[in-house]
């Protein structure tokens, strides 16, 4: 049967914050189905982490894009993204709060097998998600795009997190030393972690919009589509294994 990608918003509270995600999924689909995160870059849950939440949708997952600012907010420029992303860090403690909330949101879902959990996470939220994981949350697997690698959480206990980690060698916000230092902290910890080091790369290789961005707003951003389509088919292979 051909797949019938459904949309569908799904709210969630944190303290006085409504959150609104974005679920896709295809209707037609032999259930429960594997619920994967998407976790947004700074600019909030814009157009692009919506068309990833339907990629998952269209791979056989049931792609959740979330929110971690509050009301689904999305920035209109560089200075309200940085302002929004600095609030959401200020307590690291109510961003897992946000970011758990969200998991237990998606589980209850009609669709999702609670059982098994993944993530797709790209800039700060890469380094979210990475900062979860190091932090005991567990994921079924996680893969993070272009993450900014300062500044993560620390490790604490055990990390059973399968990740793995694709990044451009001349991203400002990820030097390659650094993120192997993160991927060794977390392999001492227990964790299955892989790093994908793209030679000549820079911020937001993923994303189609990144050279508009950077022109506008004077960011060091750049798409670039073999780096996009390579990442994304080793992610489907990995969640393959990892989710089924």
């Amino acid at each position: 049967m051909a797949a019938e990608i459904k949309i569908e918003e799904l709210e969630y509270r944190s303290d006085e914050l409504i959150m609104k995600g974005m679920v896709a999924f295809d209707a037609n689909a032999a259930g429960p189905l594997p619920a994967v995160l998407v976790v947004p870059e700074f600019w909030g849950r814009s157009a692009y982490m919506e068309k990833r939440a339907r990629d998952m949708a269209e791979a056989g997952y049931v792609g959740f894009a979330i929110d971690l600012y509050g009301d689904g907010k999305v920035a209109g420029d560089a200075d309200e993204a940085t302002e929004q992303m600095n609030l959401a860090l200020s307590d690291f403690d109510v961003l897992k709060t946000r970011y758990r909330l969200a998991i237990d949101a998606i589980k209850r879902h009609d669709a999702v097998d609670a059982e098994r959990l993944g993530a797709i996470a790209y800039c700060f939220g890469g380094a979210v998600s990475l900062s979860m994981a190091r932090q005991g949350v567990h994921h079924d697997a996680l893969v993070t795009f272009h993450a900014a690698i300062d500044g993560l959480a620390p490790v604490a206990g055990r990390v059973d997190t399968p990740t793995w980690i694709f990044t451009g060698e001349e991203d400002p916000l990820a030097d390659p030393a650094e993120v192997e230092r993160v991927a060794e902290e977390m392999r001492a910890a227990g964790a299955e972690v892989h790093v994908t080091r793209y030679p000549g790369i820079t911020h937001g290789f993923t994303n189609p919009g990144a050279d508009d961005n950077a022109r506008r707003f004077g960011l060091p951003l750049s798409y670039n589509e073999a780096t996009d389509q390579d990442s994304w088919a080793k992610t489907l292979d990995f969640f393959a294994d990892k989710l089924g």
